[in-house]
């Protein structure tokens, strides 16, 4: 595997990060509409089931095949646990007890760790210092555009806050997990159609022994509606994405869309809902911009020319 270490990502490669970020930042909105009429484990079960569904009917369609070797489904089946069962099932029941907001700056979390665990896990994403302080200005950016009043209920519900930071922490080390589909020759699409098929067939005896489903009332339309595009666009599609990013930018540089999901949720309310656009929000976002620049890592390769040539 080529090196990863201060990799500055394609314009193609943001390109998706961001559509990630789009996709991934519905799903909070989408996680509150679900848990108004279902519970937080069979609304997991739905995200995933739903997403196996359609990308089955995906890989059908384009005459592609899962792989059927044991090696490949034991990835599955370790990859559909760290990436799906263990955050999910922890932020959704998490959000039965925090607002959104501390939620996505709890889960803003998983770029930091994902830096720590990739300079101890791996070989090619050691720990730079611009990686480092790019992800701290970042983290900061994330909680400065959320605003004070949900940093203030920080310390509020403490487990429900401990579940997300392990649902962050389930995040890095399924990023780095993940780097091994690429080495195994399964493709984006496969990879995510394998995970949350394990995903579903390991939450499917939870959700019937726990929740009895079919004992629930039915849900209303826009539950239903919320669900579908849970499971269709913010996890089938999103992960299709996610594999692609991984396989050639790395785990570091992937999770960084943790910090986007809160810039686009604000742009798309300012666009469509006629939301204010405050003066923390702008603030957040330069610090936002800032970290992911110094991730990139090109602005200190400028800074560090600059002073070559003005010392000389």
């Amino acid at each position: 595997m080529p090196a990863l270490t201060n990799r500055s990502m394609t314009p193609l490669e943001w390109g998706l990060l961001l559509v990630l970020s789009l996709l991934w930042g519905g799903s909070f909105f989408f996680v509150s509409i679900a848990l108004q009429d279902l519970p937080p484990l069979t609304v997991a079960l739905l995200r995933v089931g739903l997403a196996a569904l359609a990308l089955h009917l995906a890989i059908r369609a384009i005459g592609t095949r899962l792989p059927k070797s044991r090696e490949v489904w034991t990835a599955f089946f370790g990859m559909g646990f760290l990436n799906n069962v263990v955050p999910f099932v922890l932020i959704i029941w998490g959000q039965t007890h925090v607002a959104s907001g501390i939620a996505s700056i709890l889960n803003a979390a998983a770029p930091l760790f994902t830096v720590l665990l990739a300079h101890l896990l791996t070989d090619d994403e050691k720990m730079s210092f611009g990686r480092l302080a790019g992800v701290i200005i970042g983290f900061c950016g994330v909680g400065v555009m959320i605003g004070g009043a949900a940093l203030q209920a920080l310390g509020i519900s403490i487990l429900a806050q401990v579940a997300i930071l392990v649902a962050a922490l389930s995040y890095a080390f399924a990023g780095i997990f993940g780097r091994r589909f690429k080495a195994l020759g399964v493709s984006p699409i496969a990879t995510a159609t394998g995970q949350v098929t394990a995903s579903t067939l390991m939450l499917l005896p939870i959700v019937i022994i726990l929740d009895q489903p079919w004992a629930l009332p039915v849900p209303s339309p826009t539950v239903i509606a919320a669900v579908a595009s849970l499971g269709l666009f913010s996890t089938a599609l999103a992960y299709i994405l996610y594999f692609r990013i991984l396989s050639t930018a790395g785990a570091t540089n992937l999770l960084l869309v943790t910090f986007l999901i809160p810039v686009t949720t604000v742009l798309l309310g300012v666009s469509m809902l006629g939301e204010t656009f405050e003066d923390n929000q702008a603030l957040g976002m330069i610090l936002i911009g800032a970290g992911l620049a110094a991730v990139d890592g090109r602005t200190w390769r400028l800074l560090r020319q600059h002073m070559q040539r003005a010392a000389t």
